[in-house]
This record gives structure tokens, sequence and C-alpha cells, in this order.
């Protein structure tokens, strides 16, 4: 693989702050479902290749920016990590699925999520639900 050192774990961190910003206080398995939609965006071809870019991804939508994952734009980013045990499990996470290639099949296909007090109306096929998380693929 031509990926560096520097460049492993420039991704092995993006990826452990998006896993601990959207799913830190969630269950194992959310938190691998999280990392598992931030890689499969990157391998997907419908979003950038590179892990950091897809977390800190940015539309512009008639005049309004909007993240990908809404820790990004909501400020949070700007605040290390206060939870040290989640953080700890953010990175273990990362770690296991990038690095590892730990999987959960019912999002082997999965590029979406939200929370379960959101209502988008995406019409995307929902795959799974682990704690306030539920992951869609973009279809069957």
């Amino acid at each position: 693989s031509s990926v560096t050192a520097e460049v492993r774990n420039k991704q092995l961190d993006c990826l452990a702050r998006n896993i601990y910003y959207e799913a830190g206080n969630q269950p194992f398995e959310g938190k691998v479902a999280v990392a598992q939609v931030t890689i499969n965006r990157a391998e997907s071809g419908q979003f950038p290749k590179d892990i950091c870019q897809v977390v800190y991804q940015k539309n512009i939508v008639y005049d309004k920016v909007i993240c990908q994952f809404s820790w990004f734009c909501d400020g949070s980013s700007k605040v290390r990590p206060i939870y040290p045990a989640h953080w700890k499990e953010s990175e273990e996470v990362a770690k296991k699925v990038l690095l590892e290639g730990f999987r959960l099949p019912s999002v082997k296909n999965a590029l979406y999520f939200h929370a379960d007090y959101v209502k988008p109306q995406w019409g995307k096929p929902q795959v799974a639900k682990f704690g306030r998380h539920i992951f869609y693929a973009e279809k069957l």
C-alpha cells in the first residue's frame, strides 16, 4: 500500500473524531456503524476518497453551508474530547474498523445515518438501528 504511517495516523484521528462526536455515548455497535459509514463513503465513489475529506466535507445548498456530519458545523469540533473513556473507545473502534477490517454485516452498504429524533424523509432503505442512530443504504 502507498499509505504512509503519517497518512494512516491522520485517517485514524479523523475517523476517531467522527466516531466520538457522532456516537461517543452510543453502544459499541453504534460506534462501529458510524466508522463503517465513513469508510463506506470513502470507498463509494459518491464522496471524497479520503476519510478526512469525508469527515470534513461541506456542501453549499441555497447559500447555506451544510456539513455531512453535524458536529463539524455546530462548533463541537473546536472542543477537545472531554470524556476520556468515550475517546479511548472511539480510537479503539477506529483502529478495529480501519486497520483490522472489522465490519457489521447489516451496515455493509450503509452510506447514511441520523439520530432517531430526526425525521429526514430520505426515502432510502433502513438497514439497521444501533443506540440512537438509524442507518440507511442508497439502495438494497
